[in-house]
């Protein structure tokens, strides 16, 4: 006998063309499970697979509402990032870092280069920040192109640094990561830059101040 995993996974790739149940597990309540998939959005599916929902689950608590979906969002994005190696970064390091934030950064996004010009005081701080591209206009267009000549420089931090305030940097071809950086950034839910992520899988979507994220980061 097919377990309910193996019939709910069958019973929605069949109804939903091109999605790929990836893991299908207990949600918070009794007959509804969890699916994760190849589309961000989460699945809440009845045992018997003949009804779902599409969103977020909230759970109502004593101080509020719980996303309980963002908090499932953010374990996943956890364990990718700790997956990733630390060559495949453009990293601003202090000596002793006591926090750490990793950026998707469009090099001609106007506030991807206003925390650009943080990074300096995020550092001092403590706070490391590792890069990673996201050229919002894809493959193909010159903020791609500028992205892979940065991550191919001999000194990439010099090269981003000198691309994000708009200065001409030499063209060059590897193999880079950054069509597998934004493809990542894709499954992560990022829809803009700056994207800036937290190691526990936390997404602050947008520019925020270097003392605003140090204070956030418990770090200030």
């Amino acid at each position: 006998m097919d377990s309910v995993e193996d019939v709910l996974k069958s019973k929605i790739e069949k109804a939903i063309p091109g999605l790929k149940v990836t893991a299908v597990s207990d949600s918070v309540i009794p007959g509804v499970f969890e699916v994760d998939s190849n589309n961000e959005e989460m699945l809440y599916v009845s045992a018997d697979g003949a009804h779902f929902m599409v969103g977020d689950m909230y759970k109502v608590a004593d101080r509020g509402l719980v996303n309980i979906t963002e908090q499932r969002r953010e374990e996943k994005r956890a364990e990718l990032l700790a997956t990733l190696k630390s060559s495949e970064f453009i990293s601003f390091a202090p000596e002793a870092p006591k926090s750490r934030i990793i950026v998707f950064t469009d090099i001609d996004c106007v506030y991807c280069r206003k925390l650009h010009q943080e990074v300096p005081d995020l550092n001092a701080l403590g706070i490391q920040v590792d890069y990673m591209a996201y050229p919002r206009a894809g493959m193909g267009s010159k903020s791609w192109d500028k992205a892979v000549s940065a991550w191919c420089a001999d000194d990439r931090k010099q090269a981003l640094t000198d691309a994000k305030q708009g200065k001409s940097i030499p063209e060059k071809v590897c193999d880079s990561p950054v069509e597998a950086q934004y493809r990542l950034g894709q499954r992560l839910g990022v829809t803009g830059t700056p994207a800036i992520l937290l190691e526990n899988g936390e997404i602050i979507r947008g520019y925020m101040p270097a003392d605003a994220l140090a204070k956030g980061l418990g770090v200030l």
